[in-house]
């Protein structure tokens, strides 16, 4: 099951989303606000996460440094130069409010279907990681890690332990 974590200060939008996106099967995270998020993404694994506009282009950017979970944008400014603005600063998809449920519901498909793609393994010297299942290997052995262990043991081999 995919996690999602809705970052919106609005509560009709919040359950409005959050339900729908519950009933197709996603296990949802709330946050009402920046440091909300950031908590989350510290103590919870996530697939995607889902901003609003407005800080969260700032918030987009403090993300990417630090995670590479896709990033899609809900925006009740749609003018191009808020779009470009949305996908500079590290943004993977963009829908203009108002939009059909059913189209996000779409692009949340679209999202995970080609991070999972792209991201399913990754290797790094004798370690190979199945980023889906969560698995750590080490010379093809099954490494015992508990899931902040396998984050961060990633997390440093992408960042070549830096």
């Amino acid at each position: 099951m995919n996690t999602i974590l809705l970052v919106e200060d609005n509560p009709h939008i919040m359950k409005i989303n959050s339900t729908s996106l519950m009933m197709e099967g996603y296990h949802i995270l709330q946050a009402t606000t920046a440091a909300d998020c950031l908590q989350t993404l510290r103590s919870n694994d996530v697939d995607l996460i889902i901003l609003p506009d407005g800080n969260g282009i700032a918030l987009c950017s403090e993300i990417k440094h630090g995670y590479e979970i896709p990033i899609l944008f809900l925006s009740a400014l749609g003018e191009n130069e808020d779009i470009i603005a949305a996908l500079r600063a590290g943004g993977d998809d963009y829908l203009p409010k108002p939009y059909d449920i059913n189209v996000l519901i779409a692009r949340v498909e679209a999202r995970l279907r080609s991070s999972y793609r792209e991201k399913r393994f990754f290797r790094f010297g004798n370690l190979k990681f199945d980023t889906a299942a969560r698995i750590g290997y080490c010379r093809e052995r099954e490494l015992t890690l508990t899931q902040k262990e396998f984050s961060l043991l990633l997390q440093l081999a992408r960042g070549n332990g830096q």
